[in-house]
């Protein structure tokens, strides 16, 4: 651990000023953490408010700013209105992260600060158009820079006594949306009523993913909960369907981040 953190502080020493990219997810807090102690009044998390974002990370992100000190900023972004954004093909998440630096770079430039965000190594696999976006726009990965893992996010935030190290990942609510399918607020509201109540049923780890225009929900759990999902189908099917839904079905392949990935094949490129 203690190398870790001399990893992540030497880089983070490294930089005049920052402006964190700030969700309140386990990496992007010890991002923020890490650099308000390392570069104080010249370190500022931000986050990014859209349609996209749950209310209920909204708070938990401020909750955490509060509880540290953070220097804490929320800002609202436009990518719900930009129709490459809306049309949800293979590379909305670069038009997202588009309009997150749009609305950063004002911030960056006021400071003489880079924009950073919370990417680690093990983000550098997965489909994540974002990544270039960021390269574009010169955001830096102190994280990655620093050599960290997702495992590493975890224990070092363990060690440090922040509540995010435990913390389920939680996307952006657009990520549930089926590729092709548009991105409408009320898709949103929808897949984050629906979660938010699957939670309440006791399944803090769950996807609501909207296929077929946000008519039919395919709910995703741990495998090792599917039983008990089983034999709360009656409320989970009552629930998602209050939330907006058609349709209500289980996969029974159980919850794995990146699932709708599978559908790039069939996009065009």
């Amino acid at each position: 651990m203690d190398d870790l953190l001399r990893r992540l502080n030497d880089r983070l020493s490294a930089e005049t000023a920052l402006v964190v990219a700030y969700s309140g997810g386990a990496d992007s807090a010890l991002l923020a953490f890490a650099a308000a102690r390392v570069l104080g009044a010249r370190a500022l998390a931000v986050t990014a408010v859209s349609p996209s974002l749950a209310a209920a990370e909204r708070s938990a992100a401020r909750a955490f700013a509060r509880r540290h000190g953070l220097a804490h900023l929320e800002v609202c972004t436009d990518e719900a209105e930009r129709p490459e954004y809306a049309a949800n093909g293979r590379d909305r998440c670069y038009h997202c992260k588009s309009a997150l630096f749009d609305a950063l770079a004002p911030l960056a430039a006021a400071m003489g600060a880079r924009m950073a965000l919370g990417t680690n190594l093990d983000d550098l696999g997965d489909h994540r158009p974002g990544q270039r976006a960021a390269a574009e726009r010169g955001a830096v990965t102190p994280l990655v820079d620093a050599g960290l893992t997702k495992a590493d996010v975890r224990a070092l935030s363990h060690e440090l006594g922040l509540v995010t190290a435990d913390k389920p990942a939680a996307p952006c609510l657009a990520s549930r949306v089926s590729y092709g399918d548009p991105v409408t607020p009320e898709i949103l509201r929808k897949i984050e009523t629906a979660e938010a109540a699957l939670r309440d049923l006791g399944f803090p780890v769950c996807r609501v993913r909207a296929h077929a225009q946000g008519t039919l929900a395919r709910v995703e759990v741990p495998s090792e909960e599917i039983p008990r999902a089983a034999e709360l189908r009656t409320r989970i099917d009552a629930a998602v369907r209050d939330a907006g839904f058609t349709f209500c079905s289980l996969d029974l392949s159980g919850f794995a981040s990146g699932r709708l990935n599978a559908l790039l094949p069939l996009l065009p490129i």
